[in-house]
């Protein structure tokens, strides 16, 4: 019997000990990434209730916390990922690799550090890129006061994921996803103060219009202390994310020597490489500036158009439905492709492509289980999950966030598989093809945002760009598997089909058993505070406790051994404490 690409369906060849790794490494990954984001939604919570979500703040915020953010994408994928993450896996598979690992990291620190002091000096022309031509004076001048304290994040993004990639490749996972705790302690320290000395965004709404200040009053009320007690502090936190993972290293036995040379030929073939996938993400950040000018001019063409702009998904919003979106993605998804990465990554190296095949299907099975009922419980549950995350905030702004979130998550399937097969290529040193499919992707996301703008009222623009990058996800995946099942003889598709079928039948039935729940529950959106976080842990509690058991409950009458992979960590465990 062959599957679709004509190739004999793999069986897994790892041993039970291999399915273990993966499950432990992935539970202490996800252990750390939960932690991490519970602490990050009390912070950002407490950042809404400082700046708000659809003031003008907030999107002058949102694009200067965006430019690190989207410079070190360029920066990690294009050298880090692409690059520097294959070469440091070899070099510590032969002897004297250290030294090699040793001028892998010079020279990333060094090209990070150099960047980051450029593009800091290039802050006001970057937030200008980045804005939209209705932006007010003030908000430009607020949003480049913001970017020159956050765009320093870049170069310690860049330490922390070269120090990660170091103990990831020595298979210590846990630091890596464990050091974000502190950056959110710290980012939480640090807006408890401003709270205390400045008050919430409520504080100083007009008190004739009620609406949030602007023009000369925001410029007056926006000081370098405000300014630099919020976007400082969030650098802060980034950097000792970073530094605090020297620890570890040291602790595992590496110690970083600079060394800036090496052998002829000892990192061939790197700058084509990097070459090709620096332009790859280069193309990708032309569609994500595209949508973040759309999304900051949403508000202010509302309001040219006799609407409530304070009522419109802008920056801020995109942002908030992001955070929610990348949670399932970060906790389970991010774990089991970097637990992957590592063994793909020595499968290649000694040419077993029948091992390499193997893990490829075994990753996208157990990512296409976990992702198909994330995608269809924030669907269901996307107003909940944004009041639980904003309490602060108005009605109004809870649902247009939820739109957005919505928007997203259609794209969130296709998101874990297409992850995986990104870092397939990487371990290949492929980075031409990344290119090359990246071009019809940021086509799709710029021109479905196109015909959001063009063809709908503002109030849904945001949505829409949500949802061309859901379609832009999916091209994705269809272009990357194609060029994989040509490398690896075929991907065991009809394996991956038929289990990505099995848990959409049963995400189907679950969704519509949650969305029945959560009609007889509190709604979650009309109230505000502690009454509406209530009301939606009520939902999600209740309607996601439903949905889990209906979906666990038909994938295991359809036998999907998937489902095993990913609740194995729990069970063990459960079953060593009842013995």
């Amino acid at each position: 019997m062959t599957d679709a690409t004509g190739a004999a369906p793999t069986p897994d060849p790892q041993p039970a000990g291999r399915a273990r790794s993966l499950g432990r490494n992935t539970a202490i990954m996800a252990s750390g990434t939960l932690v991490s984001r519970v602490l990050g939604f009390v912070r950002n919570g407490m950042l809404v209730a400082a700046i708000g979500v659809t003031a003008g703040v907030a999107n002058s915020y949102d694009v200067a916390n965006k430019l690190p953010n989207a410079l070190y994408a360029v920066l990690a994928a294009g050298v880090i990922n692409a690059a520097l993450v294959p070469q440091i896996v070899k070099a510590f598979q032969r002897p004297g690799g250290k030294r090699t690992v040793d001028r892998i990291l010079t020279i990333g620190t060094v090209i990070s550090l150099g960047l980051t002091v450029v593009l800091t000096v290039a802050a006001p022309v970057l937030v200008l890129i980045y804005t939209p031509e209705n932006w007010p004076p003030e908000l430009m001048a607020l949003a480049i006061a913001f970017a020159f304290w956050c765009i320093p994040q870049l170069f310690f993004y860049a330490i922390y994921t070269l120090f990660g990639q170091v103990l990831n490749a020595k298979e210590q996972f846990g630091p890596y996803m464990w050091a974000p705790v502190l950056n959110n302690i710290i980012g939480i320290a640090g807006l408890s103060v401003y709270l205390v000395i400045f008050g919430p965004i409520s504080d100083e709404m007009d008190s004739i219009t009620g609406e949030a200040l602007t023009g000369d009053a925001l410029t007056e009320a926006w000081t370098t202390g405000r300014i630099g007690l919020v976007a400082g502090v969030a650098t802060l936190g980034i950097a000792a994310q970073a530094l605090i993972l020297i620890w570890p290293m040291v602790r595992g036995g590496y110690r970083f020597r600079w060394v800036w040379r090496g052998p002829k030929g000892e990192l061939a073939g790197v700058r084509t490489v990097i070459s090709w996938a620096l332009a790859a993400v280069v193309i990708e950040q032309f569609g994500v500036l595209w949508a973040t000018r759309i999304a900051g001019a949403a508000p202010l063409a509302a309001a040219a158009a006799g609407g409530n702009p304070d009522e419109i998904a802008g920056n801020a919003a995109y942002f908030q439905g992001l955070l929610i979106y990348l949670v399932p993605h970060s906790l389970i998804t991010v774990s089991i492709v970097t637990a992957l990465t590592t063994s793909m990554s020595r499968l290649w190296a000694a040419h077993d492509v029948d091992g390499m095949r193997a893990e490829v299907s075994r990753g996208l099975r157990t990512i296409g289980v976990f992702t198909v009922l994330s995608a269809t419980v924030m669907i269901v549950l996307a107003p909940s999950l944004v009041r639980i995350v904003n309490p602060t905030t108005q009605p109004a702004e809870v649902t247009s966030v939820a739109w957005v979130l919505i928007g997203f998550s259609i794209g969130l399937v296709p998101l874990g598989a297409m992850v995986l097969m990104k870092r397939v290529y990487f371990i290949f040193e492929d980075a031409r093809s990344i290119f090359f499919i990246h071009i019809p992707m940021t086509l799709a996301l710029i021109g479905v945002s196109l015909a959001a703008r063009e063809f709908l009222s503002p109030y849904w623009w945001v949505a829409g760009i949500a949802v061309g990058l859901s379609v832009s996800n999916m091209i994705g995946v269809l272009l990357r598997s194609r060029g994989l099942r040509k490398r690896l003889n075929g991907l065991d598709g009809r394996r991956v089909l038929r289990t990505y079928a099995k848990a959409t039948v049963a995400a189907i039935v679950a969704g519509f058993a949650g969305w029945g729940v959560g009609l007889v529950l509190p709604d979650p959106v009309s109230s505000m505070n502690l009454e509406g976080f209530t009301a939606g842990m009520i939902n999600v509690v209740a309607s996601g406790s439903v949905m889990i058991a209906v979906y666990g409950l038909i994938l295991w009458m359809l036998r999907t051994p998937e489902l095993g992979d990913l609740v194995s960590p729990v069970t063990r465990r459960i079953a060593r404490r009842v013995r």
